[in-house]
């Protein structure tokens, strides 16, 4: 079941229903850039595992991103609004206190929800590792957000490094707004994310080849107390692992 809500900026963004249940609290789940709920959770069965825990399982299309309202003014973006969207829709449902998987950019996005949520309870970070310690985001050692943002606006996409292109085939495969895109990469900045604010039970994840996740171990040794759990793959292939689904279950059952 798809509904939306406004923001406190006045954006409408669709969120899901996928699992029900008894049981609490909710499963908040983020998807990362250029994603949707339903390629992200859906589409794989990552979301219907999650509903066997017998617990509602909500997902959220982030701004800019499927269902979502997709404004082309980079104002609108970052992590950090969006992380405020998370806050919000649990303020819109009435929810007292949930669990919230981010992958990715959503790995970023439920890390600074961390920082600032008394209402969550666990916490799974991601598709993400040490680019998060150092420079409070994906990793753009890898990928400049700059080439990328200029490789979406691009007529002829071909000048730019074949990961760029990547990205933007796999955006034009599920039909994104290039445009409202590129807005998010020009919002990605350097920031301080507050490690030691971070009370939630916590869970890094990341694909053992993945070359957006490198050291995740280090991204887990900041956060007091958080286990880290190796899956096989790069940055598709962990998350459609089979232990990565795994790890969700066993973390947040």
């Amino acid at each position: 079941m798809q509904s939306s809500f406004v923001t406190s900026d006045g954006l409408s963004l669709a969120w899901y229903e996928l699992g029900s249940g008894d049981a609490l609290p909710p499963i908040l789940l983020q998807h990362g850039f250029s994603a949707s709920t339903y390629s992200e959770w859906v589409e794989c069965g990552i979301a219907r595992s999650l509903a066997t825990l017998g617990r509602r399982v909500i997902g959220l299309d982030a701004r800019g991103h499927g269902r979502s309202e997709k404004p082309h003014l980079s104002r609108y973006y970052g992590e950090v609004l969006m992380a405020r969207d998370i806050s919000e829709l649990v303020d819109h449902l009435g929810i007292t206190q949930f669990d919230l998987v981010g992958y990715s950019m959503g790995g970023v996005i439920a890390t600074q929800v961390a920082t600032r949520e008394p209402r969550l309870r666990r916490v799974v970070i991601s598709g993400v590792g040490e680019a998060v310690v150092l420079t409070g985001g994906v990793d753009r050692r890898v990928l400049a957000t700059d080439e990328l943002a200029a490789c979406l606006r691009a007529t002829d996409p071909t000048s730019f490094s074949p990961i760029a292109q990547a990205f933007r085939a796999g955006a034009e495969v599920r039909a994104n707004d290039l445009a409202a895109l590129a807005a998010q990469c020009d919002a990605v900045a350097d920031r301080v994310i507050d490690f030691a604010a971070i009370t939630a039970d916590t869970l890094v994840v990341a694909g053992d080849t993945d070359p957006l996740a490198v050291h995740p171990e280090r991204l887990a040794a900041a956060i007091a107390g958080a286990r880290l759990v190796l899956v096989p793959g790069d940055h598709t292939a962990a998350r459609l692992s089979a232990e990565y689904t795994s790890a969700l279950l066993d973390f947040l059952g």
